[in-house]
């Protein structure tokens, strides 16, 4: 990654003030990036956003994705010249309640700040972040490439594929890849596995539950504990979107497509190892039991297969999953012990940069 790259660099950040984007937010600050965030206020209390006062760091809009005027004037009033698009309704069981909002806010979405930036003179790279769960699943036992076939049970993984397919359309018909337009653009969607990280007080998602679950001395309740995912610290995936929006923005093509970026094979573990482990860690006493009652349909088995960034860009995971639980911990304790989370965070982002920069 060239730091020097995002040097004023003008960047337009949606989803800014959800757990990704205010790592994400961070990490851009430090390297000098002119950060413009565009999403809706935090939906935890606490939140990573709050915590690190990533306000003071962002030329900061809340609005929704779903409404494309206000989403259209905030992208002609900071003129990017990278946009990110990481805004979406990302939780599974949500999905169910809500499927609706659901496609309304993850495609809908990404067709307003498809077309927003297509009639932003500035714009040269844009990446849409999607998910892991984009692919149709299969139960392989071996990680999905980014030529497997697009699907999805649950409506967010339904969701997040027509996502795929709808910036794939707009790059071949709108941003200069053989379209109606002259003036290139390039888009790319970028598919990350399972996040974790200090930061995250999301509702259903596994790791604050666990951490909710031991500061408040209960057990864990786990709804799916054999189901094995693609664990990875958030700055794992990060890094990969930075280093591909560098190529996208200098060479557009051959960098505008799909791409992967997960942790190794061997970190594709089963949600009751990762509960194990991350109690073992906080030296906690809790145990984790099985929920009861009925459960939405979840998939038992998710790999990726990140080859494609390996071998062409690359990039690879720097910290094992071993090392990724050991941060959180780290992250929580600073946290539970009031430490300035801000800099904290900025600290962990540097750490992490002494093992990726060259």
């Amino acid at each position: 990654m060239n730091k020097s790259f995002w040097t004023d660099r003008r960047v337009l950040l949606t989803g800014h003030t959800g757990f990704k984007g205010s790592w994400l937010a961070l990490w851009l600050s430090q390297m000098g990036a002119r950060v413009s965030g565009y999403a809706l206020a935090p939906d935890t209390d606490p939140s990573l956003y709050q915590l690190a006062r990533v306000d003071e760091l962002v030329d900061s809009t809340l609005g929704d994705i779903r409404d494309r005027d206000a989403l259209e004037n905030t992208v002609q009033r900071t003129q990017p010249e990278i946009v990110l698009h990481l805004a979406a309704q990302a939780m599974v069981r949500e999905s169910y309640a809500d499927p609706t909002g659901t496609f309304d806010t993850n495609v809908m979405g990404t067709v307003n700040l498809l077309e927003a930036t297509r009639q932003c003179a500035s714009a040269r790279a844009v990446m849409i972040i999607t998910s892991d769960k984009c692919y149709q699943n299969q139960e392989w036992e071996w990680g999905y490439r980014e030529i497997d076939s697009l699907g999805g049970h649950d409506p967010y993984s339904a969701s997040k594929a027509c996502a795929e397919l709808v910036a794939r359309s707009w790059r071949l018909s709108f941003m200069g890849q053989g379209g109606q337009d002259t003036r290139r653009c390039a888009v790319a969607t970028a598919r990350a596995g399972n996040v974790i990280g200090g930061g995250d007080w999301a509702r259903d998602r596994l790791v604050p539950d666990i951490l909710r679950s031991i500061d408040n001395g209960q057990d864990v309740v786990l709804r799916n504990p054999q189901a094995v995912r693609p664990w990875q610290h958030v700055l794992e995936p990060l890094s990969g979107y930075l280093l591909l929006a560098e190529r996208l923005y200098s060479e557009g093509a051959p960098w505008d497509q799909a791409w992967n970026f997960g942790p190794a094979d061997s970190d594709a573990r089963c949600v009751s190892w990762i509960a194990e482990h991350l109690m073992r860690e906080c030296n906690s006493d809790s145990r984790w039991k099985l929920e009861s009652g009925t459960l939405a349909h979840e998939t038992q088995q998710l790999r990726l297969d990140c080859s494609r960034a390996r071998q062409r860009l690359g990039w690879i995971p720097r910290w094992t999953l071993e090392q990724c639980l050991q941060e959180i911990v780290r992250w929580h304790s600073a946290w539970l012990n009031g430490r300035d989370m801000q800099c904290f965070s900025q600290e962990t982002i540097a750490r992490y940069s002494e093992k990726t920069d060259p």
